[in-house]
């Protein structure tokens, strides 16, 4: 459904990675205590691209963020590349992602990718000038400050298997240092660091709103049946409303007031209204009322999907 909702292959394409927890209060098969969400979950691994959902995988909570990611991402990299050859593919995640495997997988298979970096004494000695520049023009300003340093890097333990692109932001606020760092294969010549790091690694935050939709808007984080398997099965139904609510907002509500509302907005205002449906042997009456402010994009909404071969917009 991704690859046919554009009318004509792209140049570039961004997937993003990303694990969250689904809280469980039972006994189910598969739960685990995890340190960092601090309650008993499951761990599901969600990608995206865009607005677009193209996997949604349960996991116990006690495993690493990036388990099972390689294996996600070669298949949704080889059927996007079997219709689309030819595009470029850039991977986001955060530094839960910044494993060797997975970026190993990417330089072997021509996909290029930008991960945080969780941070260490090593690396942070490594941008102490920065900082104290950082700190001394924040003293100044009054105002949160940031420099940034582009430099080679890999792991003491040879846990990397080369060198590669390290991104380092030092920056000052609040009276304190915050150093963030990134991982990537892009080249200096094509992105530099301050771009990198801001307009295209900072953006993936955006996919942790898509998260919410599928968790809070449409109950993806309902995982209370006994078994995996049957758990899975909750997220993938969950997974597969989202997709649909996606492509309505792509097809049927196009240049309407909802074009980019949430799935919750779209259930409350466009679906969950009150109506009279008369059914008859020829057609299907919904009368809605008069008063209804969702009316004209109901039926605008509804005369695009009965349309012949609707595609929506090109993004």
């Amino acid at each position: 459904m991704f690859v046919e909702a554009r009318k004509r292959a792209p140049r570039q394409i961004i997937i993003d990675l990303d694990a969250t927890d689904a809280p469980v209060h039972g006994e189910q098969e598969g739960r685990f205590f995890h340190g960092y969400y601090d309650c008993y979950c499951y761990l599901p691994l969600y990608i995206f691209c865009g607005r677009h959902l193209l996997a949604a995988k349960l996991r116990p909570a006690n495993i690493d963020a990036a388990a099972g990611s390689v294996e996600e991402l070669d298949r949704v990299v080889r059927q996007i590349r079997r219709r689309w050859p030819r595009v470029r593919i850039l991977v986001r995640g955060d530094s839960g992602f910044a494993r060797d495997e997975l970026m190993a997988w990417c330089e072997a298979n021509g996909v290029d990718f930008v991960l945080g970096l969780a941070q260490n004494v090593r690396l942070i000695a490594k941008i102490e000038s920065e900082l104290a520049r950082a700190e001394a023009k924040s003293r100044r300003s009054g105002r949160s400050e940031r420099c940034f340093k582009d430099f080679r890097w890999t792991t003491v333990s040879n846990s990397w298997s080369r060198r590669r692109r390290v991104v380092a932001k030092a920056e000052w606020t609040s009276g304190e240092a915050n150093p963030r760092f990134i991982v990537t294969s892009l080249k200096r010549g094509e992105c530099q660091a301050r771009h990198l790091y801001e307009k295209i690694y900072c953006a993936r935050g955006d996919m942790e709103n898509r998260i919410k939709e599928c968790q809070a808007d449409l109950f993806a984080d309902r995982t209370s049946t006994e078994t995996m398997r049957a758990n899975q099965l909750r997220l993938w139904f969950a997974s597969m409303a989202y997709v649909l609510m996606c492509a309505l907002r792509r097809i049927a509500l196009d240049r309407t007031e909802f074009a980019d509302a949430t799935c919750g907005t779209i259930r409350l205002k466009l679906l969950k209204i009150g109506a009279v449906v008369t059914k008859s042997v020829r057609r299907i009456k919904i009368a809605m009322a008069s008063g209804c402010p969702s009316t004209h994009v109901w039926g605008l909404a509804a005369a695009r999907l009965a349309a012949p071969n609707v595609r929506g917009s090109p993004d």
